[in-house]
């Protein structure tokens, strides 16, 4: 599980530093090379469910779920793991 968690941390940041040179208007930058970056982390996400034996189904599912009760309860806004 740790090699594709840097995996994803590191393709992850990928994303960004492309987003950042868009966003500081770097000459020639563009999001072309984006969707590119996120089937790579697509794939370390798949490694690191299928580490944990879930499958990406499940945590997207759970995922709206809790999002959904967050929306329900007004705590959709904030910080922590915990609302």
């Amino acid at each position: 599980m740790f090699y594709p968690t840097l995996g994803l941390s590191g393709e992850s940041g990928e994303i960004a530093n492309k987003v950042k040179k868009v966003m500081r208007g770097d000459p020639g930058a563009d999001f072309s090379g984006v969707p590119d970056e996120l089937g790579d982390v697509l794939w370390y996400l798949a490694a690191i469910a299928s580490d944990l034996g879930v499958s990406l189904e499940d945590v997207a599912r759970e995922n709206i779920e809790k999002l959904f009760d967050r929306r329900a309860r007004g705590v959709i806004k904030g910080s922590g793991d915990n609302r």
